[in-house]
């Protein structure tokens, strides 16, 4: 653990807590450390041409994906209303004697069942959430600007942003190890291996933006 001490009235460093014992951790000054954290943000950093790319190719995905909700969701209101008219049209059969009580109960709870999961898929449907799409642009656009935002901003918004971005952070002498929060995490690792611009799918649109979107 780390802990942050003032001295001579001005300056802030930052030492080991000893909570574990001594350690060989050095003093940082509140600078030096801003400007590693600083860098953990650039690890991130999301190159302008690659986001309007992947923001192309998620907008595209979010307006496929609801004209398919649509279809589906047309599809399923139509065999509803068939399910629902064969029921209908089936006890007005058994009021007249057209068929049997036995055949009237048996098929009845057939249809209700049906028309129940019917219904849960409807709401499925509804409740999908047409938002993840593009919470993920935002994510990406964060990731574009966090370094930058970084720099120009004071030292509350720097800790609001690093809080927004890492769940932890280790450090030692040399180093600072960052664990990022999901889906940054990913973003990440696909900066770190270049995978962002290297490798690409059959349609030529860059990899990962459907998984950091189902991530969030």
């Amino acid at each position: 653990m780390v802990t942050a001490e003032i001295q001579k009235s001005r300056y802030t460093y930052y030492r080991c807590t000893g909570f574990r014992g001594r350690c060989e951790l050095p003093y940082f000054r509140e600078e030096e450390l801003a400007s590693r954290l600083g860098k953990v943000l650039q690890d991130i950093h999301i190159p302008d041409d690659v986001l309007a790319q992947l923001e192309k190719s998620l907008l595209t995905d979010k307006g496929r994906d609801e004209a398919i909700r649509k279809q589906q969701g047309e599809r399923l209101k139509q065999r509803l209303s068939a399910v629902r008219h064969r029921l209908d049209q089936t006890y007005l059969d058994k009021l007249d004697g057209k068929i049997s009580e036995e055949f009237w109960t048996r098929k009845s709870a057939e249809w209700t069942a049906e028309e129940q999961q019917i219904s849960l898929a409807i709401q499925g449907l509804a409740n999908a959430n047409p938002d993840r799409i593009i919470d993920a642009v935002r994510i990406f656009e964060l990731a574009n600007k966090a370094h930058f935002l970084y720099v120009s901003q004071p030292a509350p918004e720097k800790a609001k942003l690093l809080r927004m971005v890492l769940s932890n952070c280790a450090v030692d002498a040399v180093n600072i190890y960052p664990s990022y929060k999901k889906p940054f995490d990913l973003i990440f690792a696909r900066v770190k291996n270049e995978d962002w611009r290297a490798r690409r799918d059959s349609n030529s649109r860059p990899i990962a933006p459907e998984a950091i979107a189902l991530s969030i």
